[in-house]
């Protein structure tokens, strides 16, 4: 077999790094819009027939001017923007003059942009002889990256470089076993003072590789760059760039009360952006990558393709890694690819696109947020299930917040929360299709996992789905009576509906035996690190969203 190269004009991965703007941009147009509709909405739901405060339309006229709009928005989407505002004054002054109440009821009417893929995913066809051929075509390089990782000669620092660039590359979990008893024997036989003579990137490679595999190395192995009497950096360290460029990506990982990484952090951070014009071929590409957003905060499978551009000459001491990294990128990407495509079709045969048109149709978005969770080959049922259950999200959401009347929305928490099929009568005629699918697809889901004892992961996925319409409603119901929650209800009630608890319940549906009895009882019994992610989700998104309307 000739010597792969990964796919990057066509791949899926490589096609949605390129396109990061535009979907970046697409996202900030739906919260722009969705806060023009929910104005709308309001203006209508405070003043009905009779409008006669000229403040909320001076306030549109305002904001109808381009030269209010978010600047990134200002080419790309101005003229929808525009629109939108001008429907939104359209409405305020058919309000003023308008004294009979309409028969239609009143609703935000979102107007999301349509997908920017189009069914450029739905003409994806998998060659499983493909597939097959990269597989077998990985077996000769993980053999021998298993003898080099368990090589008894290879000293420390150059067994821990290794199992760095197996990480980064997104490797380690075909070599989880090998990794573990070999850093398990050299973080037993660690000595601090083993590090008195290496430089800053040696023991920042050191420090990242035991700590992100689990291993709490100190923190003082970085003492000796500080200067005992300033309390300060030495200077010597601001010339060595790949050294500060460890210390940063090594700061990321500190832990409370770690003080000097939270010093170095703000000292390798300034200095790497001052140098960072400088610099040029690979180890620019490094920084700038780095700055942009560090390697533990990225998706895995992006991470290992900017990895193997940007640090080719690193790995290329190992033939085998190289090759096995390449083939192991293009294996996964056809994989997710056909992924994408049965996501993809399922949407469309469930003709949401039709039956709700007013929600966003943001498939590939969704499933790559899930790609992020787990993109290991043994999970592929796990993320179609995971995005499947997040689109739904997607549906309520829209459902909630730019479609349905407060009376409508009560009707659907209430049909959610008995969960029967029987309470689809009682709920508005649009939304039926949806409710039916939802309940469909659970009970295939539960049948399916009860012939193996797993049906509860199914079980605590719904109750999640519960939670969260009834978060919808109450903040719903604070919207139509004007009640302005306090700092402390709204917290509570914006942990659920961050969606990150029904994502996370929902991810471990699909993901098989190792999903035990009692992980998921501790999992549903609610542990500090799942309240401390939703509430990170909740604030970044709610910063997101401000950011994006200023």
């Amino acid at each position: 077999m000739d010597r792969p190269q990964p796919e990057s004009s066509d791949g899926f991965i490589s096609s949605l790094i390129g396109d990061e703007n535009r979907v970046k941009n697409q996202l900030e147009l739906d919260k722009y819009q969705a806060r023009a509709r929910r104005g709308k909405f309001k203006c209508e739901q405070l003043f009905g027939c009779e409008y006669e405060d000229n403040r909320e339309r001076d306030t549109w006229r305002r904001l109808r001017s381009p030269h209010n709009l978010p600047k990134e928005l200002e080419s790309l989407t101005t003229p929808i923007v525009l629109q939108e505002m001008a429907s939104v004054e359209a409405t305020i002054d058919a309000l003023q003059g308008n004294s009979k109440t309409t028969t239609e009821p009143v609703r935000p009417l979102a107007n999301f942009p349509p997908s920017v893929w189009g069914d450029r995913f739905l003409s994806f066809s998998l060659d499983n002889s493909e597939l097959e051929r990269y597989a077998k075509a990985m077996e000769e390089p993980k053999k021998e990256m298993r003898k080099l990782i368990l090589d008894p000669t290879m000293d420390s620092n150059t067994k821990l470089s290794l199992i760095y660039s197996v990480h980064r590359l997104g490797l380690t979990y075909l070599f989880l076993k090998e990794i573990e008893d070999q850093l398990d024997k050299l973080f037993n036989e660690l000595n601090l003072q083993d590090y008195d003579e290496a430089d800053l990137y040696t023991i920042s490679i050191n420090f990242q590789v035991f700590r992100h595999l689990g291993y709490k190395l100190s923190c003082d192995v970085f003492n000796k760059f500080k200067d005992s009497s300033s309390g300060t950096f030495k200077q010597y360290v601001t010339t060595d760039v790949k050294g500060m460029l460890g210390l940063y990506e090594s700061a990321q990982l500190r832990l409370r009360g770690e003080f000097i990484l939270d010093e170095a952090l703000a000292f390798a951070e300034t200095q790497l952006k001052s140098v960072v014009n400088t610099l040029e071929g690979n180890l620019a590409r490094q920084v700038m990558q780095s700055l942009r957003r560090p390697f533990h905060q990225g998706m895995p499978m992006v991470e290992a393709r900017l990895y193997l551009s940007n640090y080719e000459e690193e790995c290329s001491t190992y033939k085998s890694l190289l090759k096995l990294a390449k083939l192991h990128f293009n294996y996964l990407q056809l994989q997710q690819k056909e992924e994408l495509r049965i996501v993809s079709k399922w949407w469309k045969d469930m003709r949401f696109q039709e039956t709700t048109p007013y929600i966003r149709d943001r498939v590939p978005e969704i499933y790559l947020w899930i790609l992020g969770l787990y993109f290991e080959p043994r999970y592929s049922l796990a993320r179609i299930i995971a995005t499947k259950i997040t689109l739904f999200l997607v549906v309520l959401d829209d459902t909630y917040d730019a479609y349905a009347t407060i009376e409508e929305i009560r009707l659907l928490t209430d049909a959610i929360n008995s969960w029967d099929m029987s309470a689809v009568e009682q709920i508005p005629e649009y939304i039926r299709p949806f409710y039916k699918i939802l309940l469909n697809e659970y009970a295939e889901l539960e049948k399916q996992l009860a012939k193996e004892g797993r049906a509860n992961s199914v079980i605590a996925s719904k109750e999640a789905i519960q939670d969260i319409a009834n978060g919808y409603l109450e903040e719903a119901e604070w919207t139509n009576s004007g009640y302005v929650a306090s700092f402390e209800e709204y917290m509570k009630n914006g942990l659920i509906t961050s969606a990150y608890n029904v994502i996370s319940k929902s991810a471990l549906v699909g993901m098989g035996e190792i999903v035990s009895k009692d992980a998921l009882a501790w999992y549903e019994s609610h542990p500090k690190t799942l309240q401390a992610s939703e509430l990170i989700s909740r604030l970044q998104d709610d910063v997101m969203t401000y950011q994006s309307t200023q």
